[in-house]
């Protein structure tokens, strides 16, 4: 029987984003994990929004931040592991298009810490943003999907992959502005009638890799509230921070929005 020394001597751990040896399977080595933004108090209570300092000396507390104040999103919470930019971009595409599969388990974990304050209820109903079946051939893996498992599995709490379907395949929201993309996923998505009975009166985690503008994940809360979810939360790997204008395309913020 192999053990895990041995294993490791044969297939010495590598970091996840630049592949360089580690200590241990699932990590980063210390430069990468330097580079990366994680998201931590002081943020927004509603979408998770980091703010550059602590105006009440308090962790952020309950403060909401202007763009959620002037239009409120339809989930109750959003949290998010780290900042989609440069130092993460290669992480996130390469879990995404790469078939690095093998870092959802790690991606689990840190998916259980920053949403921590969103699974205290153990009755909570983990749910990933679905693919169309045409691209999921493609890909051959649901990245959300993956993490939403790997999420569940971390923290103990009932994983339903199928609880939302995407009836209609739809362009990649790369490129698109704001308001494109809210055009783009309208209808998109659907509440998969045989869990039907579980939504109502529940409260939903929905499991997403990366939140941008929110488009995505905003119609699909709008399906599980019609549904009749009693709340809805949303849990991000990596997510833009700076703010995207409703009808400003920005390359670089909006490539990996295309489930």
């Amino acid at each position: 029987m192999v053990t895990r020394r041995g294993l490791d001597l044969l297939l010495p751990p590598r970091c996840l984003s630049c592949g360089v040896e580690v200590g241990e399977p699932g990590a980063l080595c210390p430069g990468c994990w330097q580079g990366i933004s994680f998201i931590a108090a002081p943020h927004c209570a509603r979408c998770g929004l980091p703010f550059d300092y602590d105006p009440l000396g308090q962790g952020g507390g309950g403060l909401v931040c202007g763009a959620c104040i002037a239009r409120p999103p339809p989930f109750d919470r959003c949290r998010s592991v780290f900042a989609y930019d440069d130092a993460s971009r290669r992480l996130v595409l390469g879990f995404k298009h790469g078939d690095r599969t093998d870092c959802a388990t790690a991606f689990g974990q840190w998916l259980a810490r920053a949403g921590a304050g969103l699974l205290t209820d153990e009755r909570v109903l983990v749910a990933p943003v679905p693919l169309h079946r045409w691209r999921l051939l493609r890909r051959r893996y649901n990245q959300s999907a993956l993490l939403a498992t790997a999420l569940g599995r971390r923290a103990g709490r009932e994983v339903i992959p199928d609880l939302l379907l995407r009836r209609r395949a739809t362009p990649s929201q790369g490129g698109l502005t704001a308001k494109g993309r809210v055009r783009n996923v309208a209808g998109a998505f659907g509440l998969n009638d045989r869990w039907a009975g579980r939504v109502r009166g529940a409260r939903i985690l929905l499991v997403d890799d990366v939140f941008t503008t929110g488009a995505t994940v905003g119609e699909c809360v709008r399906v599980l509230r019609r549904g009749g979810a009693a709340a809805v939360d949303v849990l991000t790997l990596a997510r833009v921070v700076r703010p995207v204008a409703l009808d400003a395309v920005e390359p670089d913020a909006v490539e990996p929005e295309d489930n």
